[in-house]
C-alpha cells in the first residue's frame, strides 16, 4: 500500500506489545478491504497511559487497541465507556468519538464468536471456568450473559473466585456462579462439562504445566477451550484430547477480538470468508 496524507492509524498500545500478532490481523484487513489504513504497536510505559489516549487523539489516530496491562487503568481517560465493558471493568478497544475516545471491550464476543464458529454452544451448558483473574472475569460475565445453566468457578484462591462469583451474579442478576477451591475439583457434580482454561499456566514458555494434572478431573470435560494459544497444544488441551474430550486453543479468540475492534473502528462487517482468510495468515505465522 501506498502510505500519504489520506492514510488513517489505529494502533495498541501496552507494555509490552513487541511480539504482538494485532498487525497481522488489522493490515491484513486493511489489505483485503483495500483500507488506506495502517496499525501499528506502541510501546507505552506505566504512568503514560492516559497522555497516550490524549496523544493519540491529538494525532487523529481512528482507534487503539489496548493490551495488559492497562484494560483498566486507560478506562479514566475515556469519554465514554460501553455498557459490556463497564461491567466487565476492562477495555481493549477505543474507537474515536467526538471529544475523544470511547472504551469496549472485543475480548468476551471475540471469545464467544470464536466459539461458535467451532460449534460451541454456551446457552445452557454445565460450564467448568478454571482461574479468577481479568480474563476469567470477563469469561464469567460471558457465561451469565450467554444462559449458561451452571458455572463452577475454580481458584487457587477460594476468596478471590467467591469475590468474582459474588459480582457477576449480583451485576447480571442471575444466580449461576458457583465459585470453588480448585483443590476441591474431585467434589464436582459427577457429569462432563464445556470448560474454559482461563489461567496462565501452560503459557509459553512453561509449557509443560496445566492448573490441574489429575486425569480423572479431565474424565468430565466433554470440551475444553484454551484462552491460551502459544503453544497451540496446550498441556491443557492434550489432557482434554488423552481423555476423548476435544480441545481448542485460543487463536480465534485473537482473530475475533481483533475482527470486532476493526469493524467498530471502520463501521462495517467482516465475512466469515475474509475472517478465514485473516486467520490462514496468523496460523502460518504461528507455525501452525
Amino acid at each position: 500500500m501506498t502510505i500519504d496524507g489520506y492514510t488513517r492509524t489505529c494502533g495498541l498500545i501496552g507494555n509490552p506489545v513487541e511480539h504482538t500478532l494485532s498487525p497481522f490481523i488489522h493490515n491484513t484487513l486493511a489489505k483485503l478491504l483495500s483500507h488506506n489504513l495502517v496499525y501499528v504497536p506502541f510501546h507505552v510505559e506505566e504512568g503514560q497511559v492516559l497522555s497516550a489516549v490524549q496523544g493519540a487523539y491529538a494525532l487523529n489516530l481512528l482507534g487503539l487497541n489496548v493490551t495488559v496491562p492497562y484494560k483498566s487503568q486507560v478506562m479514566e481517560g475515556l469519554i465514554e465507556i460501553d455498557e459490556l465493558a463497564e461491567k466487565i471493568g476492562a477495555v481493549n478497544t477505543l474507537v474515536r468519538v467526538e471529544s475523544g475516545f470511547k472504551g469496549y471491550n472485543t475480548d468476551m464476543p471475540g471469545l464467544y464468536r470464536a466459539m461458535s464458529s467451532e460449534g460451541i454452544q454456551i446457552e445452557g451448558q454445565e460450564v467448568i471456568l478454571l482461574g479468577a483473574g481479568g480474563a476469567a472475569r470477563a469469561v464469567a460475565f460471558l457465561c451469565a450473559s450467554k444462559n449458561a445453566a451452571r458455572v463452577y468457578l475454580l481458584n487457587r484462591s477460594i476468596e478471590k473466585a467467591r469475590e468474582v462469583a459474588g459480582e457477576v451474579n449480583e451485576k447480571t442478576g442471575k444466580d449461576v456462579m458457583y465459585p470453588m477451591a480448585l483443590s476441591d475439583y474431585h467434589c464436582l457434580p459427577n457429569q462432563r462439562f464445556l470448560a474454559i482454561q482461563a489461567t496462565s499456566v501452560g503459557l509459553y514458555p512453561d509449557t509443560e504445566q496445566a492448573v490441574i494434572e489429575d486425569e480423572a478431573f479431565y474424565r468430565k470435560i466433554h470440551t475444553g477451550y484454551d484462552l491460551i494459544y502459544k503453544p497451540s497444544n496446550t498441556r491443557f488441551m492434550q489432557l482434554v484430547q488423552k481423555q476423548g474430550g476435544k480441545a481448542y486453543h485460543g487463536l480465534k479468540m485473537l482473530l475475533y477480538q481483533g475482527i470486532i475492534a476493526y469493524e467498530l473502528w471502520n463501521e462495517l462487517a467482516v465475512s466469515e470468508e475474509m475472517a478465514s482468510e485473516v486467520y490462514e495468515v496468523l496460523k502460518k505465522k504461528m507455525g501452525m
